[in-house]
């Protein structure tokens, strides 16, 4: 068997396999994230832009995006030898957002992905996320190169963030980033369960 392949299958040693969404505003990067970690070549359900689209998707700031997803965007990466996570991407705009609900169904939680240069247009995504899927998220600052640096407490004021809400930096586009994202938040999923099964 060839390394090609093998990678198609999980390592034996894994035990534990957890469901993660990727949501965010249209263009804040889901789509680069998930293919850049993504140890199986991610499925992609992008779309070339049409006229339609014009007036509808607002590309203030994304110059050179051709594509969208208009499904999802799924990808797979091993964290340890026991746990693997398979990551599943939503579409940015908000006709699409009727997916979230069977999108998060059995997800442990969400890493929401915002774009420094456009914070406004993730206020309705984290109304969307916790009215939809009520599932805990921890928050991926997508540095673009022309990207505002905010410190953490500006970002948790901007966005209304509670103060145990996980804040990361990154650039979607390195694994080594990607990976960092989505452990910080599997980390916070596992401490909000704690959490809870301690007050039941």
């Amino acid at each position: 068997m060839d390394s090609e392949s093998s990678d198609r299958y999980v390592s034996s040693t894994v035990e534990q396999s957890v469901k993660i969404l990727v949501v965010g505003a249209f263009g804040v990067g889901k789509t680069t994230l998930i293919g850049s970690v993504s140890e199986i070549m991610p499925l992609r359900t992008e779309e070339t832009m049409t006229a339609a689209s014009v007036g509808v998707d607002s590309l203030a700031g994304l110059d050179s995006k051709s594509t969208t997803t208009v499904a999802m965007d799924f990808g797979r990466i091993t964290i340890s030898p026991e746990i693997v996570l398979y990551l599943f991407g939503t579409p940015g705009q908000k006709r699409f957002w009727n997916l979230w609900e069977g999108l998060s169904d059995g997800s442990v939680g969400a890493l929401v992905i915002v774009d420094p240069r456009r914070l406004e247009d993730s206020f309705e995504v984290f109304d969307q996320l916790e009215l939809r899927t009520r599932i805990p998220f921890a928050v991926a600052v997508n540095e673009f190169p022309d990207s505002p640096r905010y410190e953490p407490e500006q970002l948790r004021d901007a966005l209304d963030l509670l103060p145990e809400t996980p804040i990361v930096y990154c650039d979607a586009r390195r694994r080594e980033d990607s990976a960092n994202a989505l452990i910080t938040l599997v980390q916070h999923a596992l401490e909000v369960r704690k959490q809870s099964k301690a007050l039941a």
